[in-house]
């Protein structure tokens, strides 16, 4: 099921925009998991009687699909995006991989969301993973962690997890980009059409530090990617630095120009992209309420 339908009161329509025309070209070309990740993930869910996920900013499905293909034993997700075109995408990954787990697609802002109900004699059917896979960013923290707070169960864990971008990763073809990217769109960093990227005043951990999930652990990931060029393109397009639409109608020139670069750059046509996944696995400390 998908619930509320319509325009989500209070949203900015450009940010609404911004995903909803990355959908398909974000199901296609941005990374996903790593699978030593996923593992740590799921030995969280693993114990309990009825795992259930609440997965926020969940674009295209990313974590409940690597949750539910690694045996992860979830009865039921909860998957909540801005975007109607990524919840589509959303289900049309997860479906064929639920089995007996249930789904709800929820169109909400993750500072507004609620839960639509709690199951009749069951306090404690809430959410005992809540994740946020590169979308914490996007979010008021301080308010969502809160709600995680009011909504999760007691033993519950809260992820917040990402590897950066191709923006910030430090190789000579992405320094080399980024300065192609700047030359057409100015030196700051754009965050959609009408921005420019700004830094968070205070950092995940300081949120966390401040909240009720206080007791952090830290678990970091190398992982080795290897690109083609044109996969590099595909993946710009899903960006908030680097989307089609901030380049208007120079848009084609700066993909071929882009496209000429990342060659030139490719060995044996690949570009090898050496990351970190990092989680930031945290509970309220001696799992209270």
């Amino acid at each position: 099921m998908t619930y509320p339908d319509g325009p989500i009161p209070g949203l900015p329509q450009e940010m609404e925009a911004l995903f909803a025309a990355a959908a398909a070209t974000y199901a296609r070309y941005r990374p996903g998991l790593p699978d030593a990740a996923v593992g740590l993930l799921a030995d969280v869910l693993r114990g309990g009687p009825s795992p259930v996920l609440l997965d926020l900013g969940t674009g295209t499905g990313q974590v409940p699909f690597a949750l539910l293909s690694a045996g992860a034993g979830l009865t039921h997700i909860e998957a909540v995006d801005v975007s109607p075109q990524m919840l589509h995408q959303a289900r049309q990954a997860l479906t064929p991989v639920l089995g007996h787990c249930t789904l709800t697609l929820v169109h909400a802002a993750a500072d507004a969301y609620e839960p639509l109900a709690t199951l009749p004699g069951e306090p404690d059917s809430g959410p005992d993973l809540i994740t946020f896979c590169r979308s914490y960013h996007w979010m008021n923290g301080p308010v969502v962690l809160e709600m995680a707070d009011r909504v999760a169960t007691p033993g519950a864990a809260v992820a917040i997890m990402g590897d950066g971008s191709l923006w910030t990763h430090g190789a000579d073809w992405t320094h080399a980009l980024r300065a192609l990217i700047q030359h057409y769109l100015g030196s700051e960093r754009r965050a959609g059409a009408r921005r420019s990227y700004a830094e968070p005043r205070r950092s995940y951990e300081e949120d966390l530090a401040a909240s009720a999930w206080s007791d952090v652990s830290e678990q970091s990931f190398p992982v080795s990617r290897i690109w083609t060029p044109e996969a590099v393109l595909g993946y710009l397009r899903t960006t908030s630095f680097a989307g089609s639409d901030l380049f208007a109608e120079r848009h084609q020139a700066f993909e071929d120009e882009a496209l000429a670069l990342l060659q030139s750059h490719a060995v044996d046509g690949s570009l090898v992209e050496e990351a970190t996944f990092t989680i930031l696995l945290a509970r309220r400390p001696g799992g209270a309420r």
